[in-house]
């Protein structure tokens, strides 16, 4: 199967998730802000509340689509041990750990045992911490964006992300079923150093999937946020019109708040003419605004995303307010990801259960409401298929997902859709 994407709501066909591992359960109250989590949550609800949403996924577009990060990274290392040496040496290097740790992870971890180690940093079988966890490694979405056909390895803008980096990195560059990426020149790694340096004034590349849209097939829309930096916006932006990927680059610019992380918090795109948003932000304009850089040197200005949208995208673009637009609602529910759903095809995607308003608001726009639960069991007793779904939001539970601050959009890295 392809890698290519060029929209967020064609079907999805091929998606990595990461299911929370044991890491989350070693994260105290003092390291979950160092960590980037908002509480320490109880990982056997939040593992089966991310079942839940798997089971979803696997059910709508096949088993064998819904691709895990532990199984990539476990055949990425079984496929060359060369290249596992050097993923070895690099992660030794970069947690700073004694020299004969290199010898230890090569010669005497099981492969699952190395893995374990290198995302959650715990050997359960010697009960030995060397590093700290990668918690925010379930919000899949920020490792890697695929426009068109080329992926984007992302570089984090916080250091307790910069292993997933690395890791994601080697998954592109070992793994069989990604290696010819590199050979066709497709993957644009923003950790070249010697590609994209810093600014002359210090600022670095920092850009998160969350921060990168495939809006529309000749529409890339990059977030300037907390997360990404107006530097690495423009690095990026140089590139892709140099590989003449997409005609249009354009710049979201949102306040630099923890609320707003990324854009994918305040919009998602889940049909041709729905888009879910956050209205003070989006549709108001209330500090936003929106360049698009064309690929033959000109630029239009709008002043919110809204008029962007009807201007450029489509005229007839319908918007959904989380919390139905009505305050303290909206600002309640766009916190608990109202705003961040995935579209598994045009008109169908995945939410949090725990936004009655917005779901009211998607009601009042001739959407049906399905629990995950009743979706599975439609699937198994009657054999329910994606292609039977039309204008359906799928509710997957989540009382300790939210709490990790992402949505269904956050936690799936789409690598296909057609």
């Amino acid at each position: 199967m392809p890698i290519f994407c060029d929209s967020e709501i064609n079907q999805l066909k091929q998606v990595i998730v990461h299911r929370p591992d044991s890491g989350i359960a070693r994260i105290t109250p003092k390291k979950s802000e160092d960590l980037l989590f908002d509480d320490i949550v109880h990982l056997p609800q939040m593992q089966a509340e991310h079942d839940v949403f798997t089971s979803v996924l696997r059910g709508l577009i096949g088993e064998s689509n819904v691709m895990y990060a532990y199984n990539l990274l476990k055949e990425a290392i079984d496929s060359d041990s060369e290249k596992k040496a050097e993923l070895v040496k690099m992660i030794v290097e970069y947690e700073e750990l004694p020299i004969a740790t290199t010898q230890l992870f090569n010669e005497t971890l099981t492969t699952p045992e190395l893995v374990e180690v290198l995302i959650t940093g715990y050997w359960e079988k010697e009960d030995r911490i060397y590093f700290e966890p990668i918690p925010n490694f379930i919000f899949t979405r920020d490792i890697a964006v695929t426009i068109k056909d080329h992926v984007i390895i992302t570089r984090a803008a916080k250091e307790a992300r910069f292993r997933e980096n690395i890791l994601t990195r080697f998954i592109f560059w070992a793994h069989p079923y990604f290696g010819t990426l590199y050979d066709q020149q497709k993957i644009i790694n923003l950790n070249l150093i010697e590609q994209f340096p810093p600014s002359r004034w210090g600022e670095k590349v920092c850009i998160e999937g969350g921060d990168v849209m495939m809006f529309d097939p000749q529409y890339v829309l990059v977030g300037c946020s907390e997360r990404t930096t107006d530097h690495a916006f423009h690095a990026l932006k140089k590139v892709i019109f140099e590989k003449k990927i997409v005609e249009n680059v354009v710049q979201v610019n949102i306040p630099s708040e923890r609320s707003f992380m990324h854009i994918d918090t305040i919009f998602t795109r889940i049909d041709k003419d729905f888009t879910v948003v956050y209205k003070p932000i989006i549709y108001d304009g209330l500090g936003s605004y929106v360049t698009v850089f064309r690929s033959d040197g000109t630029q239009k200005v709008y002043y919110n995303v809204k008029d962007f949208i009807l201007a450029e995208i489509n005229p007839n673009m319908k918007f959904i307010f989380s919390g139905n637009g009505i305050s303290p609602y909206q600002e309640r529910e766009q916190w608990t990801d109202g705003c961040n759903l995935v579209a598994l095809k045009p008109g169908v995607a995945i939410t949090y259960d725990r936004n009655p308003k917005t779901e009211k608001a998607f009601v009042q726009n001739g959407f049906a409401i399905r629990s995950a639960l009743d979706i599975l069991k439609d699937i198994k007793e009657n054999g329910l298929t994606l292609e039977m779904l039309e204008k359906t939001i799928i509710t997957i539970p989540s009382s300790e997902l939210s709490r990790a601050r992402g949505g269904s959009h956050c936690m799936t890295c789409p690598i296909n859709r057609e």
